[in-house]
């Protein structure tokens, strides 16, 4: 074992930090009676958006109120973690909106399509977040 991560407990309404622990893939040291003990002590799960990580050297972000274990990783384990914490590049981000785009780009014709098929506008509005009064709209033309 070669690094140090924290693993912590993030506070109520506070924005995400570092990745879920159930993001980074198995860890060894979740298996240990001390991580197992740490997450049962504060009736948690591993699974819990709640149980984070952080590799080390960034521990001064965890807030201060935090519960906090320090767990030590292997290099792959660490590396898993740093990837996990790393943030999305701008290239990714505008290539997702690139992708969000094309994929809205039609969505007249979609739901015209749902309507024709019969679909009532309340489910397709229920089924793809688009407001009910655009729905409607598209209904009367």
């Amino acid at each position: 074992m070669a690094d140090d991560a924290h693993l912590f407990l993030l506070p109520d309404r506070h924005p995400l930090l570092g990745a879920a622990l159930a993001a980074v893939g198995p860890l060894e040291c979740a298996e240990t009676p001390a991580v197992r003990g740490w997450l049962q002590a504060h009736a948690v799960s591993a699974a819990s958006e709640q149980v984070r990580i952080l590799p080390s050297g960034s521990e001064v972000l965890i807030p201060e109120d935090a519960e906090r274990l320090p767990v030590p990783l292997s290099e792959e384990e660490a590396l898993r973690v740093q990837q996990e914490c790393a943030p999305q590049s701008v290239t990714d981000l505008e290539a997702e909106l690139l992708e969000f785009r094309e994929t809205t780009q039609d969505w007249e014709a979609l739901v015209h399509r749902a309507l024709t098929a019969g679909i009532p506008a309340p489910r397709i509005a229920q089924l793809t977040g688009l407001p009910p009064q655009e729905i409607g709209r598209l209904t009367q033309a």
